[in-house]
């Protein structure tokens, strides 16, 4: 398939959602019920099943998370030293990290990914997502919480409200509770996998029209040059760190180290905005990576799966 038949369709749909509030054929408040039924029920069953179904790649999983993460910690020291280069503070320095560092993998990148490998892809997926939001909170929550030691608020508990926050996660109890089942061995009852299949299928066309609905809310303005290098970091920079470490350094089979590379080229995620603003930090330059960063992956994503594809052959 090629990638303009993969990249093409996921794209569209964002752009529907988007056009659907530009035109006002819904309210921009319709991406809280949209998102949250696509965040907290169809791609949690959509990830519970294929945890507990998917024949998991015959490769460490600690060599799939060296080249995703090994990726991540290159670009996230590259975004620390552009940080200092500008002379900003070390908690802007934390914020353009995570901008640069902090992709739309569950939106976007699960969808993307099913639709360009299918589900034997599903087994590094889930390997990636089980730690990503623990591990690239609790790093930004501590880095953020040294930055501002001087805080009021201890980084003890900093990381406890992180912790916390992580285990109300749809996603991380989904993926939690779809490892527990599968070392029971007892599989999925026909009717279970049925239901569970039937609101997978609704995961990935919902959380994409939300992910454009709520595009409509971030605005490209303000702190340009934070923007641009998020930006260049997350969809250039990043994939091809991952491409180097997936196929050359570790040697992963070629569907595992596509899924790192497909993973590591999405664009920053809503989820570096909220970290962001959290913080009161580089809320115009992560906004605006958000949104133009999506924009540039429709560009972007099609190389990027390209590539991959003929790494597949």
């Amino acid at each position: 398939m090629s990638a303009v038949l993969i990249v093409v369709p996921v794209f569209a749909l964002i752009g529907a959602g988007y056009a659907a509030v530009a035109l006002r054929f819904i309210t921009p408040t319709a991406h809280k019920g949209i998102a949250e039924f696509a965040f907290s029920i169809a791609i949690p069953a959509l990830l519970f099943r294929i945890v507990v179904v998917a024949e998991f790649p015959a490769v460490s999983a600690f060599s799939v998370w060296g080249a995703y993460y090994g990726a991540t910690a290159v670009i996230w020291i590259v975004a620390l030293l552009a940080s200092s280069l500008l002379r900003q503070s070390r908690a802007d320095g934390v914020v353009l990290a995570i901008g640069s560092i902090y992709g739309n993998i569950v939106m976007l990148g699960i969808p993307l990914i099913l639709s360009a490998l299918g589900s034997q892809a599903a087994g590094s997926m889930a390997l990636i997502l089980s730690v990503n939001t623990p591990l690239l909170w609790l790093c930004g929550t501590l880095q953020m919480a040294w930055a501002e030691r001087k805080s009021s608020e201890s980084a003890p508990l900093l990381v406890l409200r992180a912790i916390s926050e992580i285990a109300r996660n749809p996603i991380m109890l989904a993926l939690g509770f779809g490892f527990l089942w599968r070392l029971t061995g007892l599989g999925l009852h026909p009717v279970a996998d049925k239901t569970l299949d039937l609101l997978a299928q609704a995961g990935s066309p919902t959380a994409l029209i939300a992910l454009g609905i709520n595009l409509f809310g971030f605005r490209i303005k303000g702190q340009a040059l934070g923007m641009a290098i998020m930006c260049a970091l997350k969809l250039v920079a990043m994939p091809a760190v991952a491409a180097v470490l997936a196929f050359y350094v570790l040697a992963l089979p070629p569907i595992s180290a596509a899924v790192v590379v497909l993973f590591a080229a999405m664009p920053t995620g809503a989820n570096a905005y909220i970290f962001s603003a959290q913080y009161g930090r580089l809320n115009e330059a992560v906004s605006g990576a958000v949104a133009l960063g999506t924009t540039l992956a429709a560009v972007t994503l099609p190389i990027v799966v390209s590539f991959v594809t003929v790494a597949l052959r």
